[in-house]
Formats: C-alpha cells, structure tokens, sequence
C-alpha cells in the first residue's frame, strides 16, 4: 500500500489546500497520508526550501506547490 506525505509549513495557504486535496483523495482511495512541517528540521528546511508543499508517494518526490489530483490517483491505484 502506498503512503503519502505533504511537506508544509505553518502559515502556508498553498500548503493547506495541497493538504485538503490529498486528504480527500487519499479517503476517496483509503491510503494513508501524513503531513511534516519542513521548519521542524534544518535538514528538511534546507532541501524543501521555499518549494513547499511537496508531495511524497513512498518517500519519492511526485510534485509540488499543488496537487495534479489525476496524477495523485493514478500514482495511488
């Protein structure tokens, strides 16, 4: 089964909607999701940057700053 994660960070109005995307389509198809907040980690601040939200499918980068929801779905199924 896949996972999901969303790179965000607080205050971040693109990354609250790229949030409610994938938790509605994550809940459409029963896949667990999760979301980290970048600034939590220097290590995580310095890869993600100013590019958040990112979205993981199994730990692998699938895209950024907003979710191409057939994409997400095809990844997922």
């Amino acid at each position: 089964m896949s996972r999901v994660t969303v790179m965000t960070r607080q205050g971040c109005h693109a990354c609250e909607v790229a949030e409610s995307d994938v938790a509605r389509v994550c809940a459409d198809l029963g896949v667990d999701w999760s979301a980290v907040d970048v600034d939590s980690d220097p290590e995580l601040r310095a890869e993600y940057g100013d590019r958040v939200p990112v979205i993981l499918v199994d730990d692998a980068e699938h895209g950024y700053w907003k979710v191409e929801e057939d994409r997400l779905r095809a990844a997922l199924t």
